[in-house]
């Protein structure tokens, strides 16, 4: 029996780009938690811990900045819908072990289809802030391993990640 190859969903019967009608599908909750990290000098992460970064504090500013993103990621990621969110949670952690800042992004609606873009324009644009306010200190900051943990709702139900 040949293998059932997965359709994809952002391409028309012509092979062009589209956007997908999620117009007859059930509203649902939803949510999706992303997460990824930036790597830098632990001298960087110091000044980060300290509140000595003359851009100012790092952490609060790359938390709103990502839930500013992850509000607006159908403007980021053009075939992505609009969505009304009703929670971006947007949470920074400093690791001594990286060195460097860990991001996580919870978003949650209820509506036609997930959550995942947002949580990933979140962190997305939380760790490209702390590059941002930091890069004077250390151009060498890598921001590393942008990836979805979780997502729950819809057709598909709860999917998460296993641990590596």
């Amino acid at each position: 029996m040949a293998e059932k190859k997965p359709k994809l969903t952002h391409v028309d019967a012509h092979g062009r780009a589209r956007m997908v009608d999620v117009g007859e599908k059930d509203l649902t909750q939803r949510s999706a938690t992303a997460e990824g990290w930036i790597r830098m000098q632990p001298a960087t992460l110091a000044a980060i811990r300290q509140n000595t970064v003359e851009k100012g504090d790092v952490l609060t500013v790359a938390q709103i900045a990502g839930v500013t993103a992850g509000k607006r990621a159908a403007e980021w990621i053009p075939l992505c819908h609009p969505l009304q969110i009703d929670l971006i949670d947007v949470s920074l952690t400093l690791d001594e072990d990286l060195p460097g800042v860990r991001v996580q992004a919870r978003v949650g609606l209820t509506g036609r289809t997930g959550a995942e873009m947002e949580a990933l324009v979140a962190v997305s644009a939380a760790l490209l802030t702390v590059y941002d306010m930091c890069k004077a200190l250390d151009r060498e900051m890598e921001i590393r391993t942008i990836r979805l943990v979780e997502k729950r709702g819809g057709r598909s139900g709860t999917w998460q990640r296993r641990a590596t």
